[in-house]
């Protein structure tokens, strides 16, 4: 595992691109919900604290990770630099989890390529509930934050 005992969401601030004055769309499934309102509440702080205001940040809920890719879709109608996408899928005992992760993950990439935005992957696609714990603000972080991160910057790069 890469990212094994090292918790990734410490930044900089000074070393992020201002937000100020950027739009964001956040969709976030609401499937696993503890899990996914953490990593709400992570990228919200972030694009926040990096310059962003609340008037800025439009936010709309799926029924889960699947579903996504439709939400942010439906964000893209509108005029943002960024599109985050939220979401936990937990590995099960079927190949639900892989076809789900598969469907996102294409899914997400094919926006890319077609919305002339960034659409950012903040999935998590983990073995066990434990595992979306650590990386959904315990010791491994927040995914949330890193999105928001990559948003920014991919939010930059575009312009």
């Amino acid at each position: 595992m890469a990212t094994q005992n090292k918790n990734l969401s410490l930044f900089n601030k000074a070393e992020i691109p201002s937000a100020k004055g950027m739009r964001f769309g956040i969709v976030v499934a609401n499937w696993n919900g503890e899990i996914t309102n953490n990593l709400l509440t992570g990228a919200k702080s972030t694009l926040l604290e990096c310059g962003a205001s609340d008037k800025q940040i439009t936010i709309i809920e799926v029924p889960g990770s699947f579903e996504l890719v439709f939400g942010a879709k439906l964000l893209s109608k509108k005029k943002f630099d960024a599109i985050i996408c939220l979401g936990s899928v937990i590995q099960g005992e079927t190949k639900h989890f892989d076809f789900v992760c598969n469907a996102v993950s294409l899914g997400i990439k094919d926006l890319n390529i077609a919305l002339g935005i960034p659409v950012i992957f903040g999935v998590l696609t983990d073995n066990t509930f434990e595992q979306a714990i650590s990386r959904s603000g315990g010791k491994l972080g927040n995914k949330g934050i890193e999105a928001a991160i990559t948003a920014i910057k991919m939010a930059h790069l575009n312009k």
